[in-house]
C-alpha cells in the first residue's frame, strides 16, 4: 500500500472502535505499511494525522512489535503532537513501550528502546503532565514516568511533586489517578 492509499484508506477511519480496528488489522496483516502510517500520524497539521495516530495505538495494542523497528522516528517526533485528538493515542503508545520494558521485560522492546529513547519519552511524559492538557494525556504519562522511575530514581519525587502541585486544581480524574501514582511512588529514605 503506497502513502497515497493509505491515506484514502484512513479517510474511511472515524472514531468507532470497529473502524479503528479493521484499519489496525490490515496494517497488521500488511506491517510494511507501518513506515507510512508513522509518517502521516507526524504530519500533525495533516487533517489525516489524529487518525493514523488512533490506528497506531491500536497496532501497538496487539502488535507493539510492529513499531519497534521505528523508534528512533516515534519517539523523536512525539513533542510535535499537539492536537489532542492524536495527542491521547500517542502517550498511550509510550504507555505501552514503558509497560512492555519495565513489566513485560520484552526483550525485542529492551533491545528498541535505547537510552535516549528512555530519556526522550520521560521528558515528553513530564511536559504533557505539567502543561494543559486533557486528563487522559496526563494520565498515561503519570504511569509512564511511574515506571521510568525504576530506571531513574531521581523521576520520583520530581513526579511526587507535581503530582501534588497540581493536585487541588486536578479534576476528579485527574486527583484519582495522582492518588493512585503517589501511592506506588516510593518514600525516600529519611535516614
Amino acid at each position: 500500500m503506497e502513502v497515497q492509499e493509505l491515506r484514502i484508506a484512513l479517510e474511511r477511519v472515524d472514531h468507532s472502535k470497529r473502524k479503528r480496528m479493521e484499519m489496525a488489522t490490515t496494517l497488521i496483516n500488511h506491517p510494511t505499511n507501518m513506515e507510512a502510517l508513522m509518517e502521516i500520524a507526524f504530519q500533525v497539521n495533516h487533517p489525516l494525522s489524529c487518525k493514523a495516530s488512533w490506528v497506531m495505538e491500536y497496532v501497538a495494542k496487539q502488535r507493539l512489535d510492529l513499531l519497534l523497528p521505528y523508534m528512533d522516528r516515534f519517539i523523536n517526533n512525539c513533542p510535535a503532537v499537539y492536537h489532542e485528538s492524536a495527542l491521547r493515542p500517542i502517550a498511550k503508545i509510550c504507555e505501552y513501550l514503558t509497560e512492555s520494558y519495565f513489566i513485560a521485560k520484552d526483550p525485542d522492546t529492551r533491545k528498541a528502546l535505547t537510552e535516549a529513547h528512555l530519556s526522550q519519552i520521560t521528558t515528553n511524559c513530564f511536559d504533557w503532565l505539567i502543561a494543559e492538557h486533557k486528563v487522559a494525556t496526563k494520565a498515561y504519562a503519570m504511569s509512564c514516568l511511574l515506571l521510568l522511575g525504576q530506571k531513574h530514581p531521581w523521576i520520583w519525587p520530581e513526579l511526587r511533586l507535581v503530582l501534588e502541585q497540581n493536585y487541588a486544581q486536578g479534576s476528579a480524574a485527574y486527583k484519582a489517578r495522582a492518588r493512585k501514582i503517589l501511592a506506588k511512588i516510593p518514600v525516600a529514605d529519611s535516614q
